[in-house]
């Protein structure tokens, strides 16, 4: 039996595929889907509303035809579906969606640009290269850049936070503290899903006025307020639940570990602390967006890296959590519990 040749296509979607990535990014960027979504327009109509010059812009829109972002029918160009209803920055649905890729087009796609040098010397490639801030505080110096990467980060999560308000037991909890709580949106939709429960979010001093008007646009202000503080340096605050959404992967394993411990403090017996991350398969080689978003972390901060939800439960073991269970959330999201008893 002849065996089949081995074919370059795949290698080649991949090593090239930047070039539809970046596409699309520029696209959210100058804002395609919003004007398509006020009115379809053919391609001087549309290159006008846009301010793009004529040299690029035809085959700028039609390739996005062919990645099935646009529709053009006699030669008037529409959103598809899933652009409209998810890339108008005048439809609620952008922000879980568009605030992310906006995050990527302006910060990630040129830190990714240094992978290599992350590989050759084990360095981060984020703001804080040039400065003498860590990450963090480098990160959150900027005002506009702190409040796009806060909303990029309820883009990534929201999905998952969705699940995870329906999918714990909240009926035995009262109380919750969100740590590295950034808009807030897991503390928000955990308690738009459970009246009964009030909470805090933590986050950095400088994330307050984000978290505030998000919390304010979802009329929590009388059940969620924002405490400001480091909480590698201060006590956490005391909860039935403590949630750690997307944050243990922000940081190295003494770091990780630490932050359980404290949270085992901080809880009564019986509570228990929450983390959700885009957690590696334990074979490490199935979960591609997590080993991706590992190389992201070990690219953007100074140790963080991603983990399986093996590793996790041993940290947990380790800082004092006896009973513990894992759960799929949503896509490539993973939680992994911990019970104080």
């Amino acid at each position: 039996m002849t065996r089949p040749q081995p074919s370059p296509d795949r290698i080649m979607q991949i090593g090239l595929g930047f070039e539809a990535s970046k596409t699309l990014l520029s696209a959210v960027e100058v804002g395609v889907f919003t004007e398509l979504a006020k009115s379809p327009a053919d391609a001087p109509a549309l290159r006008d509303r846009l301010g793009l010059h004529p040299r690029a812009a035809g085959d700028f829109f039609d390739t996005l035809v062919a990645l099935g972002f646009l529709r053009r029918i006699d030669g008037v160009y529409h959103n598809a579906e899933d652009t409209d209803a998810f890339l108008d920055r005048a439809k609620p649905s952008y922000a879980h969606v568009g605030g992310m890729l906006e995050m990527a087009n302006a910060r990630l796609f040129g830190i990714w640009n240094h992978l290599t040098d992350t590989l050759r010397t084990g360095e981060s490639q984020d703001e804080s290269k040039s400065s003498e801030l860590d990450t963090y505080d480098a990160l959150y110096s900027d005002p506009l850049r702190l409040k796009q990467f806060l909303a990029s980060m309820t883009s990534i999560s929201h999905t998952a936070n969705l699940k995870i308000a329906e999918q714990v037991p909240w009926q035995d909890y009262r109380t919750l503290a969100d740590m590295g709580t950034a808009q807030g949106d897991l503390a928000v939709q955990v308690l738009l899903a459970n009246p009964h429960l009030t909470g805090v979010g933590f986050d950095l001093p400088a994330a307050a006025p984000v978290f505030d008007e998000y919390v304010e646009e979802n009329g929590l202000r009388d059940r969620l307020r924002f405490v400001g503080g480091d909480f590698f340096a201060e006590e956490l605050p005391s909860a039935d639940v403590i949630t750690f959404g997307h944050i243990l992967h922000n940081w190295d394993l003494e770091k990780k570990k630490l932050l359980l411990e404290k949270a085992w403090h901080a809880l009564p017996k019986g509570g228990a602390v929450i983390v959700y991350d885009a957690l590696i398969d334990d074979d490490r080689s199935e979960n591609a967006f997590a080993l991706l978003m590992s190389l992201t972390m070990r690219a953007v901060t100074d140790g963080g890296f991603g983990y399986t939800a093996a590793e996790c439960v041993d940290w947990m073991t380790e800082a004092g959590f006896t009973r513990t269970r894992t759960e799929h959330l949503a896509g490539p999201d993973s939680i992994v519990v911990g019970i104080k008893e």
